[in-house]
């Protein structure tokens, strides 16, 4: 028999041919080991991360961070880190210096800090941090005219670049403080957390100090986290303010997207002030000089486009309302929109053009809260500015705002109420601003009954700024023209003008002092009192009958004027006035730089009469204080005559006043082809 072991191999020997199956078993047992090497290694690095005692780098990091900024910065207890994709560092006290020319010595200064930073970024040199928790903070935040800023890191540069992208920041108790002087501002802001008051907005602030110079003060509530880059996953947090700034006050409720860039708000606002002009010394937006104001609208922004949607309010006595918008995403911001007044106090146009704010009349309350009082100041300025014994405004007006920004604003006063000079009824014009150039194209008013239409112009890029009106009327009552003058109110005709003007002037009073073209009036047909005309001619009979048995009214055949305009001198060209009973003409100048008025009247009735005194009648004065009289030479030598008759016989002295009438029609129409036609102002 053979052996039984004959066939085995020899104890040791290599096996050179295994079998599939064990083949696989082997690879599988190698993957294992290195998967369970690799998990062994992530457990150790977990551990060593986990364990990993961070505090022992709180020197190195302070020595880093300061050197990289140019800055002292020191973690003053203790430091952790809690790795991911998003790192998040745990400060237990911090002190971040200011630069050396900042106010403040520290830009933060808190008990402690929850930073997350996002890592990947970190290679682009670029510092993210979506979420800062501040603990008890101190912050001085400031910004320099040359756009240095506190908060930029890089000590070579100021840009956008060095400063690090927040999102958002949540603060328990702090103070804030911010300067910023080429905005006059200076503000301390102490913050509350008061979570149990409210849970939405459990974010109290009280700021006070300085904006534009002026005393400013805020209190408000805002949502726990304060959003300070518009994040597409965050929605806006909740934000109420009531401030004053200045003589401006406003509140406001609603939402903001991004506290940094002003992005993304929907808030109702509410504002009350002295002058809609003072805005622009806060938010850039140029709007002319008003009474006392109180305004409300719901405000949005979106990716620098305001829109003021459902403005209501009054400004002095006059409503108002519309919808408007400004956009920034232009080089030079432009203004847009439409207003519309159902009732405008014709007083409340006055300080636009340099004039004294009038009281508001009626009832001051509105949705807005409460038209202000005007300030004291403002009148006072306004009366000090005013040149003693004159009457046209002589305000400074600040026409180089005009170039701040554009605007395509349509404005529509549908009734104008309490004209006290000017029976201007109402009011319609499309206000286009373009690189400095005011147009009020076209400028259409009711006056009187009658239409008056044309342009306005100014041109602020012209020092002092060049102003051009063109305007022209048409079907104005004469009954209706002179409300202040009781005997005027039973004329009736038609009165047609045209005015062409253009000069240089920084105040109304220093513009018509300057303006030169020229001056049009025309009336035909119609009727008006007699005792006006017997006034004019100092017929003392008629007036006398007049007085004792009633006015009665006399036909009016035609009248006109025109003057030339020079360096603001009107000299005639042709004033006649022509009715049944007398006909008048006139020659004369205006001076509309000193208010002076010398013009000479020389009527020649057409009927006979008793006690007429018929001399030139010169008015002269000044636009306050004008005053009209006989010519003395020409009135004495009748006079003197009428005494001498009277020393003979008294009857006989009547003798001297008689007027026989020698008074002729006037061809107004061949007195109109002899004036020439107005010319364009010299410029």
């Amino acid at each position: 028999m053979p052996p039984i072991f004959a066939s085995a191999p020899a104890t040791g020997a290599p096996d050179n041919h295994p079998g599939p199956a064990g083949g696989k078993r082997g690879g599988r047992r190698g993957w294992r080991r290195l998967l369970l090497g690799v998990l062994a290694f992530l457990v150790l690095l977990a551990v060593v991360v986990a364990f990993f005692p961070w505090d022992l780098l709180r020197g190195p990091v302070n020595r880093y961070v300061s050197e990289k900024t140019g800055r002292r910065f020191e973690i003053t207890r203790h430091l952790d880190v809690k790795l991911g994709r998003t790192a998040t560092v745990l400060l237990d006290g911090i002190e971040f210096a200011n630069p050396s020319w900042a106010q403040d010595p520290y830009l933060v200064r808190a008990e402690g800090a929850e930073i997350e930073v996002r890592l990947w970024p970190l290679l682009r040199r670029e510092v993210v941090l979506p979420s800062v928790k501040l603990r008890s903070p101190e912050i001085g935040l400031q910004m320099e005219p040359d756009g240095r800023k506190t908060w930029a890191f890089d000590p070579k540069t100021s840009g956008d670049g060095a400063t690090p992208d927040v999102g958002r920041l949540q603060i328990d108790n702090g103070r804030l403080h911010f300067i910023a002087p080429d905005k006059g501002a200076d503000i301390r802001v102490d913050i509350q957390l008061r979570e149990q008051a409210d849970a939405r907005l459990p974010l109290h602030y009280e700021a006070k100090g300085t904006w534009q110079k002026q005393p400013f003060s805020a209190t408000g509530r805002t949502g726990g986290v304060l959003q300070l880059t518009n994040l597409a996953e965050a929605p806006p947090f909740p934000l109420e303010i009531d401030a004053t700034a200045g003589q401006t006050h406003f509140d406001a409720k609603g939402t903001i997207g991004s506290l940094a860039t002003l992005e993304n708000i929907s808030a109702d606002v509410r504002m009350r002030g002295q002058s809609l002009s003072d805005l622009y010394g806060y938010l850039g937006v140029v709007l002319p000089t008003t009474p006392p104001y109180a305004v409300r609208a719901h405000v949005e922004q979106q990716v620098g486009l305001w829109k003021v949607t459902g403005l209501q309010g009054k400004l002095g006595s006059s409503d108002m309302s519309g919808d408007l918008q400004y956009d920034q995403r232009q080089k030079v911001g432009k203004l847009s929109g439409s207003l519309v007044s159902e009732r405008l106090d014709f007083n409340d146009l006055g300080p636009i053009v340099g004039m004294a704010p009038s009281a508001t009349r009626g009832s001051r309350q509105t949705a807005a809260g409460a038209v202000p009082r005007p300030a004291a100041g403002r009148t006072a300025e306004a009366r000090k500015a005013q040149r003693a014994g004159k009457v046209l405004p002589a305000t400074a007006l600040d026409f180089g705002r005009l170039s701040a920004m554009n605007a395509d604003v349509r404005f529509d006063a549908k009734r104008i109420q309490n004209m006290e000079q000017l029976p201007l009824q109402s009011l319609r014009t499309h206000v286009v601003l373009d690189g400095g150039i005011l147009r009020l194209d076209p400028l259409d008013m009711t006056v009187a009954g009658g239409k008056v239409d044309g342009t306005l112009r100014i041109d602020s890029a012209r020092t002092p700024a060049g102003i051009a009106i063109d305007v022209k009327g048409r079907g104005m009552q004469l009954n209706r023209l002179f409300p202040s003058i009781e005997r005027t109110k039973s004329s009736l005709g038609e009165l047609t003008a045209r005015i062409k003007l253009e000069g240089q002037g920084g105040s109304v009073a220093q513009l018509l002092g300057n303006v030169s073209g020229a001056v049009g009036v025309l009336t035909g047909s119609g009727r008006f009192s007699n005792l006006l005309m017997e006034f004019i001619g100092l017929d003392g009979g008629e007036v006398i009958r007049f007085f004792v048995s009633g006015d009665r009214e006399v036909r009016l055949r035609c009248a006109a004027a025109a003057f030339d305009v020079k360096k603001g001198v009107m000299t005639s060209k042709t004033i006649v006035f022509d009715t049944s009973d007398t006909v008048v003409y006139g020659e004369g100048r205006i001076d509309l730089g000193d208010e002076t008025l010398a013009l000479v009247l020389r009527p020649q009735p057409k009927d006979v009469s008793i006690l007429s005194l018929r001399s030139p009648l010169k008015i002269g004065g000044t636009f306050g204080d004008p005053s009209a009289f006989p010519d003395k030479g020409a009135l004495a030598g009748r006079a003197a005559a009428a005494v001498a008759l009277g020393l003979i016989n008294p009857l006989l002295a009547l003798a001297a006043t008689v007027e026989t009438g020698p008074g002729k029609d006037a061809d107004c129409g061949q007195a109109l082809r002899q004036t020439p036609a107005p010319k364009p102002a010299a410029k």
